[in-house]
């Protein structure tokens, strides 16, 4: 079992206690979702920046701090769910699939789509609303109460510091999942190297990495002996080995340094990005189809694909993300007529925001009785642009 880790207690200061980093947000989202009350919450946050909470310590499933407040002092703890070790190992198979995550995590950082890397493992690595799960000794029957409210704030800033007291939470370490991930690849697989040979290799040791190619253009590239599809002419063609060139060079340098990969389409979705990035091939792109590409072309300048989604599809997120947001616009303006249907919050006759998976809002107008994008998406919905 990973030991325990105590972290000094925080000044007094006057900070945000939502945190900085995504990680950090993420987790007082789960636990201001949770709460029913409000004002522990507001509580809570003062609680946080007036330097109340004492050292805090972490351990698999636990976190644990004395409160200190005027009239007395509180033991606060709350709770997370470790990951079981089946759920580790899937984890850490689609870990050591990747290895710009194997460098990351070696180089003592917690790159961005490792929660992606979790949730092909059919892992939840983040809490979401009612997982973290709060205790107190003082008498206040909310959950959280203002002093377990103070400690998560406080949390929040630890993983903005260091993202790895998530996975202390979840049960392991960042030492315990390397050595586990050497350990599960010590047996190769033919072809390839044993993870665990790699990372035990000295810089000495191992190939230089090849350099990323350049970028090329449309005049860099001669295309010769292959028919064009039916439909498409010569220079149709050599946009498309462009474009394939481009995303393999993406793919390539997602594994040299780490970056995100391209994202997988579906056919409809790469119709639109290719009609996006070369309007050259609406007109065919069009026709093989069989559908209008200009709506989507607009959603997709804005939003890419998650700006496509919410252009054609609805779906339910949960209720407290929208009451949320509704509640931030009515407080900027309380004249304001919102009405909620799906992931979409209609502001007036002719002002919509709809929410995509990745919690961004993108913003639409009624214009000639069609709502079409009208701006880039922004995760907060006072702050995007129309």
């Amino acid at each position: 079992m990973s030991a325990a880790r105590g972290f000094p207690a925080f000044a007094a200061q006057h900070r945000s206690t939502r945190g900085r980093s995504w990680w950090a947000q993420a987790w007082v989202q789960a636990m201001e979702d949770t709460s029913l009350d409000a004002g522990q919450l507001r509580k809570g946050r003062r609680s946080a920046n007036s330097g109340q909470v004492g050292t805090i310590t972490v351990s698999p499933g636990r976190i644990a701090a004395t409160v200190y407040a005027p009239e007395d002092t509180y033991e606060s703890v709350v709770h997370v769910d470790e990951l079981t070790d089946d759920d580790w190992h899937r984890f850490g198979e689609q870990l050591a699939a990747r290895a710009g995550h194997i460098a990351a995590l070696l180089d003592g950082e917690m790159p961005h789509n490792l929660v992606e890397a979790a949730a092909d493992a059919g892992v939840t690595l983040l809490p979401g609303i009612g997982d973290l799960d709060s205790s107190c000794t003082c008498d206040a029957w909310e959950l959280p109460c203002q002093h377990a409210a103070a400690l998560c704030y406080q949390v929040a800033w630890l993983l903005d510091a260091d993202p790895f007291v998530l996975l202390l939470l979840r049960g392991r370490s960042r030492e315990d999942l390397l050595d586990e991930l050497q350990a599960s690849s010590s047996q190769p697989t033919a072809p390839g190297v044993a993870v665990a040979d790699v990372l035990a290799a000295s810089p000495g040791d191992l190939p230089e990495p090849p350099d990323l190619p350049a970028k090329v253009s449309a005049d860099d590239l001669a295309v010769a002996g292959i028919e064009p599809p039916e439909g498409l002419g010569p220079h149709a063609l050599q946009l498309l080995v462009l474009d394939a060139a481009r995303r393999a060079r993406s793919i390539l340098n997602a594994l040299l340094h780490g970056t995100a990969e391209p994202q997988p389409l579906d056919e409809w979705q790469d119709t639109v990005r290719l009609a996006t990035d070369f309007p050259e091939l609406v007109a065919a792109l069009t026709e093989s189809s069989d559908r209008d590409v200009a709506p989507g072309i607009q959603a997709w300048r804005y939003g890419g694909a998650p700006g496509l989604d919410v252009l054609e599809h609805t779906w339910t997120p949960e209720p407290a993300e929208l009451n949320r947001a509704r509640t931030e616009l009515l407080a900027a303006d309380d004249d304001l007529t919102i009405h909620t249907s799906a992931n979409r919050l209609t502001v007036g006759a002719d002002t919509q925001l709809r929410l995509d998976r990745n919690g961004r809002w993108h913003p639409y107008r009624y214009v000639d009785d069609t709502w079409v994008p009208a701006g880039p998406p922004s995760k907060d919905p006072l702050v995007v642009e129309w």
